[in-house]
């Protein structure tokens, strides 16, 4: 008869499958997503749009770029064409709110039901915000004689399929947070991203067969492609520590001698944030612009849109000026150098050589404005670099920066949960086997 097995062991063992179920759920949703992609919206002729917009080119056209975030959904007019970016969009409006309402300040110091409120907000705008994308986006391309039967029926059904889509993949993000591992916004634009490098991948090599790529020129982009990930690596993984010394403390009758510790800073606080917001605020007013623009009513807007189209010095401009004012602004959004020195003076905690209160809140301001003109300094030449050497081998959006650093960003955040689940887990473990141990000695 087989032995039972310790009670330790079966926790172990328990919360083993509890991470492969939690994996498996994230490889299951991501599945589902990349099915999702395929599905068109009702009504619609994909192949004309694909001709009529020249997608696929790998040329860094606008559509490129937002046919890149929603994982190939837009060239194949998907029902979940609009992508996550509506969400993203939304989030982020409602995190500079909580910075800036007193309403919403408010509700983020209620912890948890604050947060709930602050979530369903944002679902909401979601919801709104993704309706209007959709309505102007139908309205588009029933103009473009996309739509193989216009009208009205037309206008609800796709207006109804893209907000759907929007909202599930709203829904399917939060599912992967709650029950898989990383953050699952950030892995859908991971996944949507990564399904199109094979095909990017291709199209480098059909270029280099058929002669319009030198190969010399495509192992260089390919040592280029390694450098520009070398760096991600290296500059998200750099630390400011400064020196933070505690002061001798009574706890109960002992007297508790100082300690030494540190505050860590990363180099790069603002992460992948910067250049998505900048690329989804440049993308909105370009869509509608590139998708009405072809009438004769509103030929200015095409004209719009080719000057803000990436490549173009005005792009570049605006590009780079929001990249460098959302790594400040996103900064000055959550951290506040006030509040850690109040935590700091109220812990019993200095900073050697600087004064507590007034003068460490400063001081904390000055370290982080020298690391954010860093960090702006480096995502814009991760973001920027690359697009030049686009615009002239003409190689495949995909290994844009905005597109390496996005990849490099999440990957490294999903490992570091990923190994935080597993030493949880067997931490849990360790525990639980040496309490047995004692109760059985």
């Amino acid at each position: 008869m087989a032995k039972a097995p310790k009670p330790a062991d079966a926790i172990t063992g328990t919360r083993s499958k509890e991470l492969k179920g939690r994996i498996w759920f994230l490889l299951g949703a991501l599945l589902v997503y990349r099915v999702g992609t395929f599905i068109p919206i009702p009504g619609v002729d994909p192949a004309r749009f694909k001709e009529l917009l020249n997608l696929g080119g790998g040329q860094g056209g606008i559509f490129d770029v937002m046919n890149m975030f929603s994982g190939g959904a837009l060239e194949r007019l998907s029902i979940l064409a609009l992508g996550i970016m509506p969400y993203i969009t939304t989030a982020i409006i409602v995190q500079i709110m909580t910075a800036m309402v007193p309403r919403f300040m408010e509700l983020k110091k209620e912890g948890q039901a604050g947060q709930r409120k602050l979530t369903t907000y944002t679902r909401y705008g979601t919801l709104l915000l993704a309706s209007v994308q959709s309505f102007f986006t139908s309205v588009a391309l029933q103009n473009q004689g996309i739509a193989i039967n216009p009208g009205i029926q037309f206008l609800i059904i796709s207006v109804v399929s893209l907000v759907t889509g929007a909202m599930f993949l709203m829904w399917l993000g939060e599912q992967i947070t709650e029950r898989g591992i990383g953050n699952g916004i950030s892995l859908l634009i991971l996944a949507s991203i990564v399904a199109g490098l094979p095909g990017a991948f291709g199209n480098s090599m059909t270029l280099v067969n058929e002669g319009q790529l030198h190969p010399g020129t495509a192992l260089i982009i390919f040592i280029g492609v390694l450098a520009v990930v070398y760096g991600v690596c290296y500059f998200e993984r750099a630390l400011r520590k400064i020196a933070v010394n505690y002061a001798k403390r009574m706890q109960g009758r002992k007297m508790m001698a100082g300690q030494s510790s540190h505050l860590p800073f990363k180099v790069n606080m603002s992460g992948v944030m910067a250049p998505i917001f900048a690329s989804s605020l440049i993308l909105f007013p370009v869509t509608i612009a590139g998708l009405a623009g072809s009438s004769d009513k509103f030929s200015w807007l095409q004209d719009v849109a080719a000057k803000i189209g990436p490549g173009q010095p005005l792009y570049i401009l605006l590009y780079t000026t929001m990249i460098i004012g959302f790594c400040f602004f996103w900064v000055a959004l959550v951290q506040k150098p006030e509040e850690i020195a109040d935590n700091l003076k109220k812990s019993g905690a200095f900073i050697p050589g600087i004064r507590p209160g007034k003068q460490t809140g400063e001081y904390i301001d000055k370290v982080l404005t020298r690391l954010t003109f860093w960090a702006a300094i480096y995502v814009t030449v991760v973001c920027l670099i690359p697009e030049f050497l686009i615009l002239k081998f003409k190689v495949p959006f995909y290994f844009g920066g905005t597109s390496l650093l996005i990849i490099v960003v999440v990957f490294m955040d999903f490992m570091s949960q990923l190994q935080a689940h597993m030493m949880s887990h067997q931490y849990e473990g360790l525990m639980k086997k040496s309490n047995f141990k004692g109760k059985k000695k």
